[in-house]
């Protein structure tokens, strides 16, 4: 049996990913492995062993093209309502709470929020499906 261990990103500015992830996911920094040509960065926290890998390629300047193939990374959390609220009033933008009901009945409470780098983040109330 296989076992999900991470995603990996990469991104332009190493400081401005890790304050964005922490501050809204409560994510840290595990290791850091720097080499010549590029840096790896692993983040995580103690609700999953789960983690996300930040790839910082060294002297890279352009954005990157997220292209049409990438979705998102989904968090699940136990108050959306609260986190949201405090995504607001740290400036950071999330998009509107939706209440996802296509047969009537909510079966999730979500909103998105992009991450420095323009990668879609969903974050969903915990419960269901969605722990």
């Amino acid at each position: 049996m296989a076992k999900y261990i991470h995603s990996m990103i990469r991104v332009l500015d190493e400081a401005r990913s890790v304050e964005f992830y922490d501050r809204c996911f409560g994510l840290k920094v595990a290791e850091r492995l720097d080499f010549d040509k590029f840096t790896l960065v692993y983040l995580s926290n103690g609700e999953s062993e789960t983690e996300l890998e930040l790839t910082v390629n060294k002297g890279r300047t352009e954005p990157y093209d997220l292209g049409d193939g990438y979705g998102h990374v989904a968090f699940s959390v136990d108050d959306v309502d609260a986190l949201h609220a405090r995504l607001e009033a740290d400036g950071l933008v999330p998009r509107k709470l939706v209440d996802f009901a296509p047969g009537g009945d909510v079966i999730a409470r979500f909103f998105f929020i992009e991450d420095p780098d323009g990668y879609e983040i969903e974050v969903l109330q915990r419960g269901g499906r969605y722990r």
